[in-house]
């Protein structure tokens, strides 16, 4: 960051009362001293969306919101996204709000148990990285994140920051993939069962494709963002199999090497507020041995249609198309 750059950032902050502390070198950031049940100012929200920008995961701590209060923050920055299917522990009538509650949502569906659902889901830690809906033609834009209830322990969340990945690929392997495009699939990656499984018909029956640009322009900060991630893509246009894996493997592990993530530990009343074009993210998995609930509210705020490095737009394959959920 330049100095002049980080100036205005700070007197952006005094100005409007709060405090930004990073959290590790190149992503992630605690936001103090802003209550997002009350109501915020213009240079608040101002302070917010430009340390989200900057950092492209903050993290607030003891807020007390309920759903409507969460939904209310979540339209100072966006429009929230209405999705036509939601999990049974969401609230019915709150319809922006999607709540995550693993053992609710995933025991006894399509015959599988919650075990096994978290195995197949994610039977290689590269596949559990994601972006949420990549698999669309526009992939939301943010992604607001409330905890209600977490075990005393596991169940932390990883960001990584795409734009700091691709920045540090080598020139000549940025210009490569600058000018790529991958398909990303609904799917991808799950660990089908043996013989018939209930699950891949269903995906069959709601499939959603759509092929990107492996390096999308950010619409906001202008920058390259490697737009890679192991849960929806399917297939680099125009190479083969194999040379799309191997292609997919080099890029995979470069966005989620250490030095470009950063690990949340969640609290009740913890809140992450992430850039969903410049950021994957790796749910947790080491709670399913824990009898203990971990309960999340999201609000999604809907995107735009990616654009790649020669302003080519992302095209649907099926399934979705701009602005309809």
């Amino acid at each position: 960051m330049t100095t002049d750059r980080a100036r205005a950032e700070r007197t952006q902050q005094q100005t409007a009362g709060i405090e930004v502390r990073p959290a590790a070198g190149h992503i992630g950031a605690e936001i103090r001293g802003v209550d997002l049940a009350g109501d915020l100012d213009d240079a608040q929200v101002a302070a917010i969306r430009a340390a989200v920008l900057r950092w492209k995961v903050v993290f607030f701590r003891d807020q007390r919101l309920d759903h409507a209060g969460h939904v209310a923050f979540a339209r100072r920055f966006g429009e929230p996204v209405v999705l036509r299917r939601r999990g049974k522990a969401s609230p019915r009538d709150v319809p922006e709000i999607e709540t995550t509650a693993d053992r609710l949502e995933l025991g006894g569906r399509f015959g599988m148990e919650h075990d096994e659902w978290l195995r197949r889901r994610r039977h290689t830690l590269l596949r559990g990285w994601h972006c949420d809906h990549g698999a669309r033609v526009d992939p939301p834009a943010a992604t607001i994140l409330r905890a209600e209830n977490v075990p005393p322990y596991g169940g932390d969340t990883t960001w990584s920051n795409l734009a700091a990945a691709y920045a540090g690929l080598s020139a000549p392997v940025r210009a490569f993939v600058d000018g790529l495009r991958a398909e990303h699939r609904l799917g991808v990656g799950y660990q089908p069962r043996p013989g018939d499984d209930a699950y891949v018909r269903h995906l069959l029956d709601h499939q959603i494709a759509t092929v990107h640009p492996l390096v999308r322009v950010h619409p906001e900060t202008g920058e390259r963002v490697l737009f890679v991630n192991g849960y929806y893509v399917e297939q680099i246009a125009g190479l083969s199999r194999p040379e799309s894996r191997a292609v997919l493997d080099m890029l995979l592990e470069q966005a989620t090497r250490p030095e470009y993530t950063v690990r949340f530990r969640w609290e009740p009343g913890s809140v992450a507020f992430w850039d969903n074009r410049a950021t994957i993210h790796l749910a947790p998995s080491d709670t399913a041995h824990l009898d203990h609930p971990r309960i999340m509210h999201r609000v999604m705020l809907a995107g735009e249609v990616p654009a790649g490095v020669d302003g080519t737009p992302s095209q649907p394959i099926t399934g979705s198309e701009p602005g309809r959920w």
